[in-house]
């Protein structure tokens, strides 16, 4: 006994995936500088002296701001003002000393 079925339709249920990792017109100082900003946001955060806030100085753009922030997502970091900055727009962010 043959239990094959046939479909009518051509079934397409294959998810289709995009990747700018391997494209040549990447930038890679991008990439860099987006991997050294989430190490740096990870070590004052998991710093000891981070108990549930951290003042900082963070380079977006053409502007430094003097913020504290207090917690943070997968996007964006949030400030005791309830401020989200994005994450994907920081140049830089340091620890505020003194």
């Amino acid at each position: 006994m043959n239990r094959i079925s046939k479909f009518a339709k051509k079934v397409n249920n294959n998810e289709k995936v995009f990747s700018t990792l391997y494209d040549d017109k990447v930038d890679n100082n991008v990439l860099d500088n987006m991997v050294n900003i989430e190490s740096e946001i990870n070590k004052i955060f998991n710093s000891k002296s981070y108990i549930y806030k951290a003042d900082v100085i963070i380079n977006i753009d053409d502007k430094v701001l003097d913020k504290r922030i207090i917690g943070r997502n997968s996007k964006y970091l949030i400030t005791n003002e309830n401020e989200l900055i994005e994450i994907s727009k920081i140049k830089n962010i340091k620890i505020k000393t003194g």
